[in-house]
């Protein structure tokens, strides 16, 4: 009888990881998931089969010690600073432990001249992963996930406003993937390494969505009128600061900015939807209304009482009192690496190439 081999997962506890292992356990797979807190995800994880590792993933003696034994991983750096430091240990305990396969989250939207520093790391990553001559590789090209979507869930449910900087409402410029989808494809690819080595794919929704789709589809699942309003980057930025989501940094706030001008300018829009996860995760991909309700069933603010409407009023009254940050400020001081000759994906030749778009289909 063979024996399957033993899977790292890092960032378990994440979006995409928490969903990876938990479906590589229900196809039999020893898993070894590495998360930094010994919470109730990781009691999540435990409880399901999963062997726990407790660390620190920027570390190298760390990860040298979550590979040892292991076979495959998953590579998913964290939405935070010094993105390159943790590829980079990665691939070097990697190397260490003579991994066979590694599946990596990358981003549609990588490219060596992207403005978003957090961007430029991970194609550099994708590079270094790349150079590993006894390991195959294989990139999941993410775009804009459904889940960023529910940052605003609280404004939705209690006051019917979506709102979010994403451009015109009537334009359809994404086709969200779940968490639980993006998942499917990193499982196919582990579990398949002589199919999916050297190859990239991009988990998509089955549908192409314009952000006034999104509010109608939340106006159905909520059981309440939801209105699509495009605010500004500013308005965007303030809100970010006084309400900051779990997981986003002060630098991760520099780089969101970034993506929704990629979002305003139809870089999400390009090549979608497609076949992978129905092709690599062997499933049929999720529509958003059953991701919202899967959400909406979870989230203790989507639930319309008067406590949580009140608390929507403060919140919006402490967005309108906090001074809007400067972006370009917080990177400079946080030593963020800047070059003077950036390009959103619609000005790169090489990402238009790559990617097969028609630079008339990008705003400029």
């Amino acid at each position: 009888m063979s024996v399957k081999p033993k899977i790292l997962v890092t960032s378990a506890a994440g979006k995409s990881g928490m969903q990876t292992a938990l479906q590589l356990l229900g196809k039999g797979y020893p898993v070894r998931s590495f998360v930094r807190r010994n919470d109730h995800r990781a009691k999540h994880l435990a409880e399901a089969g999963a062997e726990i590792f407790l660390g620190d993933q920027y570390t190298l003696a760390d990860m040298r010690q979550a590979m040892a034994g292991v076979q495959r991983a998953y590579h998913c750096a964290p939405t935070a600073p010094n993105g390159l430091h943790f590829g980079t240990v990665f691939a070097v305990a990697a190397h260490e432990n003579r991994i066979e396969h590694v599946v990596t989250l990358s981003q549609w939207l990588a490219h060596p001249g992207h403005p978003s520093v957090f961007t430029r790391e991970v194609h550099l990553n994708n590079a270094v992963l790349g150079m590993m001559s006894d390991t195959t590789v294989t990139e999941v090209n993410v775009g804009w996930f459904a889940d960023n979507y529910f940052m605003v869930l609280e404004p939705a449910a209690q006051l019917g406003l979506l709102t979010m900087p994403l451009g015109n409402g009537d334009e359809k410029k994404n086709a969200p993937p779940s968490n639980e989808d993006i998942a499917a494809v990193n499982v196919g690819a582990l579990i398949d390494p002589a199919s999916h080595a050297g190859k990239t794919y991009r988990p998509t929704g089955p549908d192409l969505l314009s952000p006034n789709d999104i509010a109608r589809t939340l106006t159905k699942v909520l059981g309440r009128k939801v209105k699509y309003q495009d605010i500004s980057e500013a308005m965007f930025l303030k809100a970010l600061t006084a309400l900051r989501p779990p997981n986003y940094s002060e630098a991760a706030l520099t780089q969101l900015r970034l993506y929704t001008e990629e979002y305003r300018r139809g870089a999400f829009a390009v090549g979608g939807p497609t076949d992978a996860v129905a092709r690599v995760g062997g499933r049929a991909p999720e529509g958003f209304e059953i991701i919202a309700r899967r959400v909406v069933a979870e989230r203790p603010e989507a639930v319309r009482t008067f406590a949580n409407k009140m608390r929507a009023l403060r919140n919006f009254m402490k967005i309108a009192l906090t001074p809007k940050p400067d972006a370009d400020e917080i990177e400079t001081r946080l030593g963020h690496v800047l070059i003077p000759s950036s390009a959103y994906c619609g000005e790169s030749l090489d990402w238009l190439s790559s990617h097969g778009a028609d630079p008339a289909d990008l705003a400029a």
